[in-house]
């Protein structure tokens, strides 16, 4: 067991006065899709070998929240394919129990969400973000490769049965699912859920154009407020969308704009990679290796002046562009491997 450390008097605050209080974790890079403005249909996965392991993701994350880290999502690749992932999310349950956490909380696809949705409320999960981008079985499956609507259906059939309170991201995408997204709100609203659209983000190589898939948000806003009144809400869930609350549904929409609107200013999470790599930006190269130091000594010293340090050099903001002349990623790394 590692030393513990009274870190909660020294909180991790960036170059920019912003306090770090949001972590990302992706614990696999592993996915059972492969969808299209994610990944390439050909993926090559990390070694397992590569992998922190259950212990010492837990570890990481308990370092973080020593430093004041309140909200800690588990992302992937899709974090359920993980074998034995239920033990992290019970052993980071004990962070909620203590009250030194607000909240633990997932990013899944919903295709594994039927086998452990009463499970994750066990641990102290109560809301999870489930990706859906259209209710069309066979467009999901051209989007997602692989996918089954039914199963994800399914999952969040079983995820609100067990308590949970289920919020739908949908990427837009141009010419694939512009035309549902009216749709969508209906449905998600219709269900008591939420939902975000966000923006394509130029995150790695795939096959097509990003160009053509990329849709400025602020256009779909526009048309939407034809069809429904929309209004601004000061509501937030800790990460970078802006809700406006719906007139005739009585349900919230988020917008996540990382290309029309750059949200940086009030950034407060960094994401740690499976193989304990730190990104203090979605949008930047620049990394800290945190599997060096966690490997290196039993106590959590080295650790934590390697987070420190990380921080120290966290950017004000991202770059990032959709490079229609180059056809060429911002970011050369896909989504999957920094965690969603």
């Amino acid at each position: 067991m590692a030393k513990a450390l009274n870190l909660s008097a020294n909180p991790l605050v960036d170059p920019f006065g912003r306090a770090i209080t949001y972590l990302r974790v992706s614990v696999t890079d592993r996915c059972d899709f492969r969808c299209v403005y994610c990944m390439s249909e050909d993926m090559h996965f990390l070694p397992k070998a590569d992998l922190l392991s259950l212990e010492e993701l837990d570890r990481l994350c308990s370092a973080f929240v020593a430093r004041g880290a309140r909200k800690i999502r588990i992302t992937g690749g899709e974090p359920l394919v993980r074998r034995g992932i239920m033990t992290l999310f019970r052993s980071l349950s004990r962070h909620l129990a203590a009250g030194a956490m607000d909240e633990l909380t997932v990013t899944t696809n919903g295709s594994q969400l039927a086998r452990h949705a009463a499970e994750l409320v066990d641990c102290g999960v109560r809301r999870v973000n489930v990706s859906l981008d259209t209710l069309d079985a066979a467009k999901f499956r051209a989007v997602t490769r692989w996918g089954d609507l039914d199963k994800v259906i399914g999952g969040i059939d079983a995820a609100q049965a067990a308590g949970l309170a289920v919020k739908i991201n949908a990427v837009a995408l141009a010419g694939v699912n512009d035309d549902e997204f009216e749709r969508l709100i209906e449905w998600s609203h219709g269900r008591g859920m939420d939902i975000t659209f966000i923006e394509v983000m130029p995150l790695g190589e795939v096959e097509g154009q990003r160009a053509d898939q990329y849709l400025p948000l602020s256009q779909v806003r526009a048309r939407l407020a034809q069809r429904f009144t929309l209004s601004d809400t000061p509501y937030n869930s800790g990460g970078p969308a802006r809700y406006v609350r719906v007139a005739e549904t009585g349900g919230r929409i988020g917008f996540i704009t990382p290309m029309t609107h750059n949200f940086c200013e009030s950034c407060n999470r960094v994401r740690v990679t499976c193989t304990g790599t730190l990104y203090m930006c979605l949008g930047q190269e620049d990394a800290a290796d945190l599997r060096a130091p966690l490997r290196a000594s039993a106590d959590d010293d080295l650790l934590q002046a390697a987070i420190a340090r990380a921080i120290a050099r966290k950017p004000k903001g991202h770059d990032f562009v959709i490079d229609r002349a180059t056809a060429r990623p911002a970011v050369g790394r896909h989504m999957s491997v920094t965690g969603g």
